[in-house]
Parts: structure tokens; sequence; C-alpha cells
């Protein structure tokens, strides 16, 4: 393994869960948002203090939502919850950012953990006030350090993470008990090569005939991201994107990671040349014995009525790590905010956290400590079989390019796609990868120039 060193060579498409029916009409709901400060007199005079609250989260994911505001609602009595639900993405995005910038941004919002680097340093995000959280048992220890700190730029906290949902193994209990992969325990035999790896997916494919793994990768540069990222830090890699200056990572844990990707997409372990939808699908009827994709496929497989289980991606390369990113609540900016919204808005956010073993069925890991260390959580199954990828997270790498809904994971797509169909070589994929990131590093971060 060569070590970090500057190397001057050189967002994902809408899956099928995040589609909205009537975006048209939700994006043009967001400018609806009243403006923050002032006009409470109609709250103050019911007793009811009512917040706007945005989020992106839809399909099985934004029913759990709406049932979970619901609840905080009721146990509250004197909160009234307004959501606003726009498309996953780039339209989300875009329209909060427009919102906190124009002055009529709502008092609470879902981010992902790996938005919120290029977001805070421009002021479009307001600071948790640390002290008014610890009020609502909101508090460091009440969350895994890697959750807790993901939260701070430049020393203040700017979110709150509600879960974390990592790229975990889903397996077929039956075709793994067949292919003898199974252990007594119920759990897949461990694998800690990728030799060992390989051996288990074969054994799989005797028994299905088709494919041991399914994983898509064809036009979506997040799940190519999410095994590779994965991988490359299970060797110990690190990678460093800082602006004004050219990218620090490993080139031999990347070049590896690259070739066993492409070692798994051999027409026998994995497809060629499949999505993942096919890859679902392929999983869900039972033609495959494992699935590389995320706790929020939980659903899907539960409702296909399949034998199954899950765990974390095996340490293939002796560190383990997993992708992952968080759904975390934001404060958009609010140049003069109503300290009665502003508080309620606290309360809501801490109660719905500690109420959010209920999104734990949705297959997120809950960020918030009690939740998962309560004995209910572990008879949530297969979720508390790969509640310990919560220690093992990595976020994407720190650059206000990067994270969920960005183009980051569209410019590996754009590099790297060619090396899994066999037309380009891993050493120039990546090389391709790294120089437009280099390009991007080069600039100044949007949001604060």
């Amino acid at each position: 393994m060569t070590p970090l060193r500057p190397h001057a060579r050189s967002g994902p498409p809408l899956s099928r869960r995040h589609l909205l029916a009537g975006t048209a009409a939700l994006l043009g709901g967001a400018f609806a948002a009243p403006a923050l400060a002032g006009c409470s007199s109609t709250a103050a005079a019911s007793g009811i203090t009512d917040i706007s609250y945005w989020h992106l989260l839809s399909g099985g994911d934004g029913i759990t939502m709406a049932t979970l505001v619901a609840d905080v609602e009721k146990k509250l009595g004197d909160v009234s919850v307004k959501q606003t639900v726009l498309a996953w993405g780039a339209p989300y995005y875009t329209k909060l950012a427009m919102a906190s910038a124009g002055g009529r941004a709502p008092d609470l919002a879902i981010m992902h953990a790996s938005r919120v680097t290029g977001w805070a340093p421009g002021g479009l995000l307001d600071p948790w006030d640390l002290d008014l959280l610890a009020e609502f048992d909101v508090t460091e220890d009440t969350f895994k350090p890697r959750i807790w700190e993901k939260g701070f730029t430049d020393g203040r906290l700017y979110s709150v993470a509600l879960d974390s949902h990592p790229f975990i193994t889903f397996f077929n209990t039956d075709i793994a008990d067949k292919a003898g992969v199974l252990t007594s325990d119920g759990t897949l035999i461990e694998t800690s090569t990728p030799d060992e790896f390989v051996d288990m997916a074969l054994e799989m494919q005797a028994v299905t005939g088709q494919h041991g793994l399914s994983w898509g990768y064809l036009n979506d540069g997040a799940q190519l991201w999410r095994l590779f990222y994965t991988l490359y830090r299970q060797h110990g890699a690190d990678m460093v994107l800082e602006t004004g200056k050219p990218a620090e990572y490993d080139e031999d844990a990347a070049l590896e990671s690259l070739k066993f990707m492409t070692r798994l997409v051999d027409g026998k372990i994995a497809a060629k040349n499949g999505d993942i939808n096919n890859g679902i699908a392929e999983f869900a009827g039972q033609k495959s014995g494992m699935l590389f994709s995320g706790v929020w496929e939980l659903r899907t497989m539960q409702d296909a009525g399949i034998p199954f289980d899950a765990t974390i991606i095996p340490t293939l390369y002796g560190t383990p790590a997993v992708y992952a990113d968080s759904h975390t609540f934001v404060l958009p900016h609010q140049s003069n905010p109503d300290e009665t919204k502003r508080r309620a808005a606290y309360e809501f956010m801490a109660t719905l956290l500690k109420g959010s073993i209920d999104w734990a069925g949705a297959g997120h890991i809950p960020a918030y400590l009690p939740v998962i260390e309560d004995p209910a959580y572990d008879e949530l199954i297969p979720q508390a079989h790969y509640a310990n990828a919560a220690d093992l997270i990595n976020y994407d790498p720190p650059a206000w390019f990067t994270g969920s809904g960005s183009d980051f994971q569209t410019y590996f797509l754009d590099a790297i796609q060619g090396v899994m169909l066999g037309s380009t070589t891993p050493e120039a994929g990546f090389t391709s990868f790294i120089t437009r990131i280099n390009t991007l590093l080069a600039k100044p971060n949007p949001v604060t120039a």
C-alpha cells in the first residue's frame, strides 16, 4: 500500500424509492412556506406554535415520517408541524438553498450529513445551541462518536443526526444454508479476504443457477461509489479533498478496490452490466444469494416474503469499514428567527429522536443511542444484526461538492463505468476521476465565494 500523497492526474440518479407523484406540485409548494420572522400572533392566540418542516423522504420513508410527526404533535399538544416534501436530490437541495438565501426558509429541515460541509460555511444554516439541545436531552453522549462529530463544521454543531443508513449485505438464508455457507447460529460464514468472498458467492451461485451476488451499477454513480468507498476504506486508506490543494489518496488501495469490483461482475458471481433495480428484483426473486444495497431496501425484501437476513459488508482488506450517510436535522438560516418557533423546533426534533424506534422499521439505524440501547430494538430482526455498522460508518470525504444528491458520485460514474464494462483500465478510469476532482478543488466553494 502506498502512503497518502498528492496526485495530479486525474449525484446519483433518482432510484425508484425516491420518485414522487406530483413532483411539480411539490416543488412549487416550496415557495409557499411563510416568512419566518414575526406573524406569530395567530399561534399565540390559539396556544399552538406552528413550525414548517421540509424533507425529501418519500415512499415508505415518507409514510413513516408522517406517522412520527403526528405522534410528536400528539405528545407535545402545543406544536403543529407543516410538512413540505420535495423530490430527492438536486431539486430538494436547490429549493432549500434558495429558501435559506432568500429569507423564506423553513423552521427545520432534513439534510444528508455529507452535504452539510458545503453549506455551513456559506451561512445557509444556523448552528444548534448546545445548551438548548441539552435541555431536551440531546447531548454528545446520546450519539455514537462518528455520528455526533460529523455534525460539526468549524467547531460548531450544524446538524443533528436522525439515523445512519449504511451500505450492507442482504442474504437469503435458505440459499446460504443449501450452499453450506450458513453457520449454526444463522449467520454467514466469515470471509476475510477477496478470495474467500468469491468462493462463498460461487457456492451460492451453484444453488441459484444464476448469480451468487446481486449488485447493480449501470448508470448509477451512487451504487458504484458506495461499494468502492467501502472497499477503499477497508484498506485503511483515507481520501482528503481540501479546496485549493490536489486530492490526497492511496492509489494502490483505489486500484485494488476497482479490480475486485470488476472481478465480481463476471456474469457468474454478479451480472456483468446490471442496474440496481434488476439486482433488487433478482434477489427478491431468489435468483441470487446476496444483495449489496442500502438498508432502505429492507421493506422491499420484507414485502417480497423471502427468507432473508442482513449483516455488514464483509471486511475483506483488514479494516472494518462501511459506506454510509445520515439523515440529519438542520436549522436553515433565518436572519431574525421567531424564538418561540425556534424553541418549538428544538423540542419537536428531540421528541422525534426519542421516538425513532419506528424509524428503524424502515431499515435505518436510529442515531439516538437510548433508542438502539432499548431492549425493544434487539427484537427488530434483521435491524439488530447490522446495528454495529454505526460504529464503522464512513461518510463521503468532506468537500463542498461531495455528498448524497450532489454531482460527485456522477463524476465517479463518468470515470468508472467504463472500467466495470471493460472498455477502460482501472488506472485510466481512476486517473480521469482524480483529474476532474482536482479541477473542482482548484475552485472556491461557490456558497462562500
